[in-house]
């Protein structure tokens, strides 16, 4: 990455809620591609009674747009995990911009972040996940979640995916809700149950 990239600055905007149209900027990363705004907009409609109260996790957050599109739903909190330095600080400047008081930004691997939630504070309720497509992760980061503590007994997940998702490459106890496509991304909806 020459300077010139590594200083190019790329922005989304919340759609929805309290933070509707404020702008979230984000570093130029390899595999980093926020959910566009159509398919945030359907995952959102899919979520309408889901969000407000619900403790929400962003895996491989990225730009922070889910988590943060949650937070101006209604979330009480929102905890981001994203390991690429840059991207987690874009995340930080963006949470004290909007001035988003219950976020937590973890800058570490999501597998390892997982690993060491022995005995979390509270169970998530909603989850986000939506890896580098190149990594071939979701079936594994999906398999160490459900083994966690980290999930309420009815948590919804979506999953972002650059192939299409078997049901036996999710975990027994997940139910699929919806599912969906837009051009070569994937998206579902499962409930843990």
């Amino acid at each position: 990455m020459n300077e010139k990239t590594a200083h190019r600055r790329n922005s989304v905007r919340i759609i929805g809620g309290s933070l509707r149209n404020s702008k979230l900027e984000f570093p130029e990363v390899a595999g980093l591609r926020p959910t566009a705004d159509r398919t945030r907009e359907t995952l959102f409609n899919w979520l309408r009674n889901e969000v407000r109260g619900e403790y929400c996790l962003d895996l491989f957050a990225g730009s922070g747009a889910l988590g943060m599109e949650a937070f101006s739903r209604g979330a009480k909190s929102v905890v981001f995990v994203e390991v690429n330095a840059a991207a987690s600080a874009a995340i930080l400047q963006n949470v004290e911009r909007l001035n988003i008081c219950n976020a937590e930004i973890n800058c570490i691997d999501v597998c390892q972040w997982i690993d060491q939630q022995k005995k979390p504070l509270h169970q998530f309720g909603l989850v986000f996940l939506d890896p580098p497509f190149a990594d071939n992760l979701i079936s594994k980061v999906c398999r160490q979640l459900a083994d966690s503590q980290l999930l309420k007994t009815t948590c919804r997940i979506y999953v972002e995916s650059g192939i299409p998702m078997g049901a036996e490459e999710m975990p027994a106890n997940w139910s699929m809700l919806k599912r969906k496509r837009a051009g070569s991304v994937a998206y579902y909806l499962y409930i843990q149950e």
